[in-house]
């Protein structure tokens, strides 16, 4: 995954109070309770600022931005 250091690094800053070891790669952020809604639309400015990126309304499905896996895939795709 090759987005994961940053992606982890900003969702532990962001949600975690800096422990990213609560956060696995293919664990729900939102069944978890370490994102909601409002943190949704802030991982989306996060990534289009970030990257470049512009995320459709048809990409805001959980399939790419539900866990740490599926945000690096759509990452890996929309840079490619």
């Amino acid at each position: 995954m090759k987005h994961e250091h940053e992606i982890r690094k900003f969702i532990a800053d962001r949600y975690l109070f800096g422990d990213d070891k609560k956060l696995g790669d293919d664990d729900s952020l939102l069944e978890a309770g370490i994102i909601d809604s409002t943190g949704i639309l802030e991982l989306i400015n996060h990534l289009e600022e970030q990257y470049g990126i512009k995320v459709n309304d048809d990409e805001l499905v959980p399939e790419n931005l539900d866990t740490l896996a599926s945000i690096c895939a759509f990452l890996d795709k929309k840079t490619a």
